[in-house]
C-alpha cells in the first residue's frame, strides 16, 4: 500500500508540478482523504504608467532571475503599460547584462545553474517554441556549458500559447498593453493562479487589481514582487495551482479534525413523539 492510499494518513500536503498534483489528488480522493496542493505557478506582474519604475525593476529582476527561475513564485510574465514599456524594457536589458552567473556558493553570484540537464533541455525547447510562435529574444537564451544558461528576456504577444505554460527556467515574457482591462484579461488567461503583483501609485488601479474583477491568484501584491511571501499570509493559489493554503491565520484548520460535541448533564431527555418510557 502506498502512502497516498494509506487510510491512516488523513491529510496529504504536496508541493510540486500540476501533473503530479493531479495524481496525488486522485489517489487520496479515492479513499476520501484530504489534500493541500501547492502546484504550478505562472506568475505575472503588471507595471502601470504611474509606477515607481526603480521599485518595479528591482522586484522583477529578483523575481525572474532568482534561483535561476526555478521557484514556484518566479516572475514569468511582465505586462508593461505602453507609456513606460520602452524605458522599463531598456532598464531590464541593462540589468540582465549585469547578472553574474556562476557558483551559487559564491556570494558574488546572482544566478546559479539549472537543476539538471533535463531542465536545460526544457529551457532550450521552450525558446525554440518562443521563436516559432513569433516571440523575439531581447537578451540571453544562450547555453554557457553544463547546466548554466543565460537569463532570457522575450518580447511576446498575449496570444502565444507558450505563455500559458510554466517553463521552469529563467525566461521572462514582456507584453505591452494600453488598457488595464486588457492586461487583467491576459494575466488571468492561464491555467495557473499562484502569485501576482501590480506596480502603481494609483489607489483605483490597485483596488481594481485586488478586487473580484482583478487578479485571480491566491496571492496578489501591490508594489512588491511575486517572490517572497509574507510569513503571516496564507500561501497557495487557485485553478491548476491546487487551491490549498499553507501558513496564514486559518491554514492550521486544514490540519485539524472538526468534531461537534453536545453534552447533556441533566437527567432529562424529552421526546416530541409522546412516547412514555418506563425503565
Amino acid at each position: 500500500m502506498t502512502l497516498l492510499a494509506d487510510p491512516r494518513i488523513p491529510l496529504v500536503s504536496f508541493t510540486g508540478s500540476t501533473e503530479v498534483g493531479r495524481h496525488v489528488a486522485r489517489a487520496v480522493a479515492g479513499r476520501l482523504g484530504r489534500t493541500i496542493l501547492e502546484l504550478g505557478g505562472n506568475n505575472g506582474v503588471l507595471v502601470m504608467n504611474d509606477a515607481n519604475l526603480d521599485l518595479a525593476l528591482r522586484a522583477v529582476l529578483f523575481g525572474a532571475v532568482g534561483t535561476a527561475g526555478q521557484r514556484c513564485t518566479t516572475t514569468r510574465r511582465l505586462f508593461l503599460q505602453r507609456g513606460i514599456a520602452r524605458k522599463m524594457t531598456q532598464a531590464l536589458v541593462e540589468a540582465y547584462r549585469q547578472v553574474r552567473i556562476g557558483d551559487p556558493l559564491d556570494e558574488r553570484t546572482v544566478m546559479g545553474p539549472l537543476v539538471n540537464q533535463q531542465a536545460v533541455e526544457d529551457m532550450m525547447r521552450g525558446l525554440e517554441a518562443v521563436r516559432a510562435q513569433g516571440g523575439e529574444i531581447l537578451y540571453g537564451g544562450r547555453l554557457l556549458g553544463g547546466c548554466f544558461a543565460e537569463p532570457t528576456l522575450v518580447r511576446a504577444h498575449p496570444e502565444m500559447p507558450i505563455l500559458r505554460e510554466e517553463l521552469f527556467a529563467p525566461v521572462l515574457y514582456l507584453v505591452e498593453f494600453d488598457a488595464l482591462a486588457d492586461a487583467l484579461r491576459w494575466h488571468n488567461d492561464v491555467p495557473q493562479g499562484l502569485s501576482s503583483a501590480m506596480f502603481t501609485t494609483s489607489l483605483i488601479s490597485a483596488e481594481t487589481f485586488l478586487s473580484h474583477t482583478g487578479s485571480d491568484c491566491g496571492i496578489a501584491n501591490i508594489n512588491l514582487g511575486t517572490s517572497g511571501a509574507e510569513i503571516g499570509g496564507a500561501f497557495g493559489g487557485e485553478k491548476d495551482t491546487g487551491g490549498g493554503r499553507e501558513s496564514g491565520s486559518d491554514a492550521w484548520k486544514a490540519y485539524m479534525r472538526r468534531q461537534t460535541n453536545t453534552l447533556n448533564w441533566s437527567t432529562d431527555l424529552p421526546l416530541a413523539q409522546g412516547i412514555r418510557f418506563d425503565v
